[in-house]
């Protein structure tokens, strides 16, 4: 089939740039072995943010002893479980998503795609001949950690925990990053015994150790028990997980294992291009270029494993296909939110970066949350480092930590002066007022 557009892998990013492209009136060809979607609205930002708000709630709730009275508050997971599987995800039927993409003019054809060759891609036994070329996307998998016996354990991944009915009494998380710290407090507020088991020294290790620690103490009074720095030699099963951990056993009723992901780029075809399927990222160009008519957007580039990069990264890539004028890639001030509670926001350079590429960095934090701390009753702070007199990174952490980014973030990526920060109005009481100590130490 000949036709002007190929995109295998419709997640966010795939499925923008296909709809984007048929719109624009070629005849595009979308392939996925999975769920249109992709990971996201099915196994990762959606359901996970579903059970994240629904343990928030009660947190809330018992916090209202000394501020406004008295409340029962009794948790039952199968109201999170219904709304994940009848809202969010269709019961993991992607029908909709489907009509949609097919009502732009894309052809769908699910099956497993192999490039062949420039322009050229072969899905259970048809080819198609692409004369534009082919956009790639095709996301990541949870990572199978080499730990012994591991492999032949009924553990869970992000995939099988949004889709749990029935939650268990205890549980260990292996991996102290974004998704594993955010379900490990999710099902810590449902009464889930949990074990943080992370092999960094700190829990969330690409933010700023202040974020981390706020995070840690946070997760300590929501019962956890936080373990980093650990060696994990093997994991058994027996109707129990039995760990064991620095030479001591865990045991426990259930696995998550948490600990990053790795890109869908082996047995694809990229070989058919002189690219290497072994490698870790594909290098792109700022238009989004990989190699000869091949475009590659999403987590597979390496710029960042969120819904809004590859998104981001379509927008580009659809406006070189489609020859059209625009900016080009720019990650100087790439945003990221873990939904935690508190929630840690963060954009472009940490301290560490920053320190280790040179120039005149200073650092300005704040631990006052703009007066706030009285009405949230919550820890935070906003940290700001400089190279000169421009922001390159920041950090808010505290209950609108993702909000209070969003300033930060155009300040980061419009190279707004500190000058201009410091002479501006911050509004009183809020949480961003806290931006404005942190932007006088700096000033």
């Amino acid at each position: 089939m000949d036709v002007d557009v190929i995109v295998i892998g419709l997640g966010p990013g795939g499925e923008s740039a296909a709809t984007q492209l048929a719109k624009a009136g070629l005849k595009v060809v979308g392939v996925d072995r999975r769920l249109v979607g992709g990971e996201c609205p099915y196994f990762g930002c959606i359901p996970s943010k579903m059970m994240i708000r629904a343990a928030d709630v009660l947190a809330e709730a018992r916090r209202i002893q000394g501020l406004a009275g008295s409340a029962d508050v009794r948790p039952d997971w199968s109201v999170v479980a219904d709304r994940i599987r009848d809202e969010a995800t269709d019961d993991w039927d992607d029908r909709v998503a489907v009509e949609r993409l097919e009502a732009a003019g894309v052809v769908f054809v699910r099956g497993e795609a192999r490039i062949t060759g420039p322009g050229r891609v072969e899905v259970d036994g048809t080819t198609y001949v692409a004369s534009r070329g082919v956009v790639l996307n095709t996301g990541t998998e949870p990572a199978v950690l080499p730990i012994d016996g591991l492999s032949g354990t009924p553990y869970w991944t992000n995939r099988e925990a949004v889709r749990v009915t029935e939650l268990p009494a205890s549980m260990a998380v292996i991996g102290g990053g974004a998704i594993g710290v955010e379900l490990t407090q999710a099902f810590a507020r449902f009464g889930v015994e949990v074990t943080l088991l992370e092999v960094a020294d700190r829990i969330l290790a690409p933010e700023e150790p202040e974020a981390s620690a706020l995070v840690t103490q946070a997760l300590e009074a929501d019962a956890v028990h936080v373990r980093t720095g650990v060696r994990i030699d093997q994991v058994r099963h027996d109707g129990r997980f039995h760990l064991t951990v620095d030479g001591d056993s865990v045991a426990t009723d259930q696995l998550l294992v948490a600990a990053g992901r790795r890109t869908n780029l082996a047995g694809i075809g990229l070989d058919t291009l002189g690219l290497d399927e072994t490698a870790r990222s594909l290098e792109t160009d700022g238009r989004m270029r990989a190699g000869e008519r091949l475009w590659a957007i999403g987590d597979i580039t390496g710029k960042g494993a969120f819904t809004h990069m590859s998104m981001y990264q379509a927008d580009v890539a659809v406006r070189d296909i489609l020859d059209q004028d625009g900016p080009a890639a720019d990650y100087r001030a790439v945003s990221r939110v873990t939904f935690t509670d508190p929630e840690v926001g963060s954009v472009g350079l940490t301290e560490h970066q920053a320190r280790e590429r040179g120039g005149d960095v200073r650092v300005g934090l704040s631990a006052d949350l703009g007066t706030r701390g009285w009405i949230a009753q919550g820890e935070g702070l906003i940290k700001l480092v400089a190279d000169g007199d421009v922001l390159v990174g920041a950090t808010a952490v505290g209950p609108s930590g993702g909000e209070v980014l969003s300033m930060l973030t155009t300040a980061v990526h419009a190279q707004v002066p500190i000058a201009t920060l410091a002479s501006m109005h911050y509004a009183y009481p809020t949480f961003h007022r806290a931006v404005a100590t942190a932007v006088q130490e700096l000033a």
